[in-house]
């Protein structure tokens, strides 16, 4: 076949065409009528197939199915609390306050790539803190207004970390106003 843009010829009178369509003089069975008893020559209906457990390479399977009828034997390596870290859960989310905010948010969120908890403290450490910095910048002209400043980040870290160790025994997660949402959806976006 040519598929050259310009062609003198039309390319369906050189395709080759369909085999016309069967002209069979017996009707359609009725579909409340028994199928007429053919002879089998399927080679699949006249033996046994073996068990499909017969094929898998692993010697726990007994074929009762997937994960040997235990639903959450399949799940065991899954651990929610485990992270990419050798530190526990809770101080790894209180590492993201507590290692110079938003220095230590960032650093987390390069190294934890396990724990969702973990990562979403660090969004959120990084994104108020961030704000914070910025705030910082524009306000250093005085000094009464900065020490202020200071003083609500060393409250609002001390607060964050105290929930974020309280919070890693059932995974809930305290979030701020509007930074805590938009953690959450960058973490949940990964």
């Amino acid at each position: 076949m040519d598929f050259a843009p310009y062609q003198d010829t039309a390319p369906e009178s050189t395709r080759a065409l369909s085999p016309p369509p069967r002209r069979s003089t017996s009707r359609s069975p009725n579909p409340k009528s028994p199928p007429p008893n053919r002879g089998t020559t399927d080679p699949f209906l006249s033996s046994t197939l073996p068990a499909p457990n017969h094929f898998s390479d692993d010697p726990r399977r007994d074929g009762r199915g997937f994960g040997n009828s235990d639903l959450e034997s399949g799940r065991m390596d899954v651990n929610l609390f485990e992270t990419s870290l050798p530190l526990r859960l809770d101080y790894e989310a209180m590492l993201a306050y507590l290692l110079l905010p938003p220095a230590g948010g960032v650093l987390l969120l390069v190294l934890e790539h396990k724990s969702d908890y973990v990562r979403f403290h660090a969004w959120q450490s990084s994104l108020v803190f961030t704000v914070m910095f910025v705030i910082h910048l524009i306000f250093s002209w005085t000094s009464i207004l900065s020490w202020l400043i200071f003083v609500f980040d060393l409250g609002l870290i001390a607060f964050l970390t105290m929930h974020a160790y309280q919070d890693a025994n059932n995974l809930d997660r305290f979030e701020l106003p509007f930074f805590g949402g938009l953690a959450s959806s960058f973490v949940d976006a990964e």
